[in-house]
């Protein structure tokens, strides 16, 4: 039997944007899969995150003003920052 290596919740949550759009790799979709199956709050998260895209669907740039699209990357380059993905020289 293969060993998976056990993820944290934080590193679940971390996965969950890639899992749902489906760019895990096999072993991370498992790995993320095996702690879902234990773990009720990141199944819970995992549902919101699912409820979310079904209510908002999907808004392409183009959809945007040029101030809405500004804001938006600003809030996403922040969270990046705040979580260590990005370095704070990062323009």
């Amino acid at each position: 039997m293969m060993l998976v290596k056990d993820i944290n919740c934080r590193h679940a949550v971390r996965l969950i944007g890639d899992y749902l759009e489906g760019k895990l790799s096999r072993r991370d979709r498992r790995r993320l899969e095996h702690h879902l199956a234990g773990c009720d709050a990141c199944g819970a998260y995992l549902e919101q995150m699912r409820a979310t895209i079904a209510l908002a669907g999907r808004v392409g740039s183009e959809d945007l003003s040029d101030d809405a699209l500004d804001a938006l990357l600003d809030v996403f380059d922040n969270f990046q920052r705040d979580r260590g993905d990005l370095d704070e020289d990062t323009p």
